[in-house]
């Protein structure tokens, strides 16, 4: 899951740029107002940020970014693309466009999308840490899926122990909440579901029953006629027992023909095969009037059945006008009605059973619950220790992390009969707290940037570029490797000297376990890059653009000789970015 190839057209100072990327360390550096930024800017775009007419380049009719990304079909970013209309078989192609006009467009794997669904799909792809992207620290969700990944399976455990107890409780107060909403009405419901079930059992219809007894009133209701057409057409085929002088019958007009074509039909084969043909109209004929006459005989007037048939209509009809247009739908809302009098009619004893259980599983909610919050605690005490440390190596080494684990605590008269049972659980040590489904407990990552300040959330008390060493050392420390691309701006803002030189290893092992795209203008952190990027900006005396090229070699110690002395030939600066490159493949190798 990489992102391989991102293209800019007309965003800012950037007219067109493409830039090709690698697996592991990507850095991107270039001279102040390059359009570094602008970068960032795009990738942000094509995750789904909002667009900003004012981001369009002068003079141009809109800014297009796309992005190629390698996932395998099975990832949630390619089964949302595919979910969107979008084609992920080999990889996924993601556009977003901005009119100077201010319009948005999106396409995802080739088919118009939301711009939302560019979000959700970005949200699997790539965490972006700048100064105003920081949503994983913003969200307290975000604090408590980061420690739980910390936490292993450990954590894991307790909480899919919880996880089941709690579901299983919820499920069991629903039910006591339904059965005992007020005794009057499930009275009433009961009474209904019973009265219904006594007259669609009574009339024990079968189904498909009312088409048979239609077809059946029909056939007895004209019984008569039915024998007399029959009998006729018979007499017709075959001739009657009285026959008239002018009445030939089908049968014996056919013997006629037959005789007549018979000896002439040996002589030639096309009046034989008419002969033949004949012969089979005298056959069918004959097989025809059998049964008809069979059908004639058969036909009785019943008139005491055709009563029964009636009645049984009338019956049947008055029940399906209550409870379906046929026997088919009466009979399937039968047992929808039974199953839900199952569910309903319950003894006292039964519903004194459910409180008994439902009192179990909230008490094994609040024990599970306890073991969770126990597990996260544990968890939050060595990720706040081991991210103060990353931070130490980070230009921060006043600053003390601390992972705050704290139950939703709530007071007791929040517990008022089956409604309070539903809304909190009581732990052994009396209190009462608040159970979600992800645990009992609220957890906020906490930042104390000096000595003796007060910690407070993270993202409070953390500047834009600290925020993004902060987020550094979390991925560090918490990552799972579930994100497949980390981008990083300003995280070396106030960096230098040698805690340069650590952040650049530090990014350089987290791009061990994935991709990382990271803005910078230190040469310490570029000089780990395993592929760089630079922007340039060129001018024809009236209008400025930027383009981005990759360096290696020579290019690429003069572009860190440049950052390190501002001077791309100076032979010191120079030295001194031969001197970090190697540090790098020292440290690579």
């Amino acid at each position: 899951m990489t992102l391989r190839r991102i293209r800019i057209q007309g965003l800012g100072v950037i007219d067109d740029a493409e830039l090709e990327l690698s697996d592991g360390l990507n850095v991107i550096t270039g001279e102040t107002g390059a359009g570094k930024t602008m970068v960032v800017s795009g990738l942000g775009l094509l995750l789904g940020a909002r667009a900003d007419a004012g981001m369009v380049r002068a003079g141009t009719p809109q800014a297009v970014v796309e992005g190629e990304v390698d996932v395998p079909a099975t990832h949630p970013a390619a089964v949302r693309a595919e979910e969107a209309g979008g084609d992920a078989t080999d990889g996924l192609l993601l556009v977003r466009s901005v009119a100077a006009g201010g319009r948005s467009r999106a396409h995802v794997g080739g088919r118009a999308a939301p711009v939302a669904v560019l979000a959700e799909i970005g949200e699997h792809l790539v965490a972006v840490h700048g100064q105003a992207d920081q949503w994983r620290l913003r969200d307290a969700d975000q604090h408590r899926l980061l420690l739980d990944t910390a936490g292993g399976s450990e954590v894991a455990e307790a909480r899919g122990a919880y996880e089941r107890a709690y579901e299983a409780w919820r499920a069991s107060v629903a039910r006591l909440q339904e059965l005992t909403r007020t005794a009057a009405e499930r009275a009433v419901r009961v009474g209904m579901l019973r009265g219904a079930l006594e007259e669609i059992e009574a009339v024990d219809a079968e189904e498909g029953e009312e088409d048979r007894l239609r077809a059946e009133s029909e056939r007895l209701t004209h019984a008569e006629e039915l024998r007399s057409a029959a009998l006729l057409a018979h007499d017709a085929l075959v001739g009657s027992d009285d026959p008239g002088p002018d009445q030939p019958s089908v049968t014996a007009l056919l013997a006629t023909a037959g005789a007549a074509l018979g000896p002439a039909a040996a002589h030639d084969e096309e009046l034989a095969a008419l002969r033949g043909r004949l012969d089979e109209l005298a056959y069918l004929g004959s097989d025809l009037a059998a049964d008809l006459a069979s059908y004639g005989t058969a036909v009785e007037v019943d008139e005491e059945r055709l009563a029964e048939v009636h009645q049984r209509r009338a019956d049947l009809t008055a029940v399906l006008r209550k409870y379906g247009g046929s026997t088919t739908e009466m009979l399937a809302l039968a047992r929808r009605f039974a199953d839900e009098l199952a569910e309903i009619d319950v003894s006292d004893d039964d519903l004194a059973e459910l409180r008994r259980s439902t009192e179990a599983l909230r008490q094994e909610v609040a024990r599970t619950g306890a073991a969770l919050t126990a597990a996260r605690t544990a968890t939050a005490e060595r990720v706040g220790a081991a991210v103060t440390r990353e931070l130490s190596h980070l230009a921060m080494g006043s600053a003390e992390v601390s992972v705050r684990v704290e139950p939703r605590w709530v007071s007791g008269d929040a517990e008022d009969g089956d409604g309070g049972a539903a809304a909190t659980v009581v732990l052994e040590d009396g209190r009462s707290v608040r159970p979600r489904p992800h645990g009992l407990d609220e957890v906020e990552i906490r930042l104390a940037a000096n000595p003796g300040a007060p910690a407070r959330s993270v993202t409070r008390a953390a500047s834009g570029g600290e925020l993004s060493r902060v987020m550094l050392a979390l991925e560090l420390v918490c990552g799972d490797g579930t994100v497949p691309t980390y981008v990083f701006d300003e995280v070396d803002a106030g960096v230098g000297g040698s805690a340069a030189l650590d952040l650049g290893a530090r990014l350089a092992t987290l791009a061990r376990t994935a991709q990382v795209l990271v803005v910078t203008h230190l040469a310490q952190v570029a000089a780990y890059a395993d592929r760089h990027l630079v922007v340039r900006k060129s001018t024809d005396g009236q209008v400025t653009s930027s383009g981005v090229v990759a360096v290696e070699g020579a290019e690429r110690e003069a572009e860190l000789a440049r950052m390190l002395g501002g001077v791309a030939d100076s032979d010191a600066a120079l030295e001194h970015a031969r001197e970090l490159l190697s540090r790098r493949a020292t440290m690579a190798g």
